[in-house]
């Protein structure tokens, strides 16, 4: 359903390269970038934008989910996302809360936001 989602920055360069850790494995890569703006996704198209802030005031906080083609990409992403010095929310877990193979691990990303990878598949 979605085409893609872009947020807001507030140090585009340092919320670039967050990205670029924690999207690596989960097959994401920065696929543009124009000045202070970057595309990320699966070639060939990004479906993941990145910006400056420069509308509204304040900072209110989204939850994104990323995709994770199987749970080892899910340890993995937490992985890159500890290794950048991240704070995490929630450990790689599974989350039956949600349905019996929902397993996710959640972050914090450089502005604040609640990022998460999920695998939906079973071990």
């Amino acid at each position: 359903m979605l085409d893609h989602l872009s947020i807001q920055c507030a140090d585009p360069e340092a919320s670039a390269a967050f990205y670029d850790a924690v999207l690596t494995p989960l097959g994401g890569q920065k696929l543009i970038e124009r000045g202070t703006v970057a595309g990320f996704g699966i070639p060939p198209q990004p479906t993941f934008w990145i910006g400056p802030r420069n509308t509204g005031d304040g900072f209110r906080e989204c939850h994104i989910a990323f995709q994770a083609p199987d749970r080892e990409s899910v340890d993995a992403f937490l992985g890159a996302a500890l290794g950048y010095g991240t704070e995490m929310l929630h450990p790689a877990r599974l989350w039956p809360e949600y349905h019996a193979n929902y397993y996710a691990a959640f972050v914090r990303d450089p502005d604040g936001n609640n990022v998460e990878a999920v695998c939906h598949l079973p071990e």
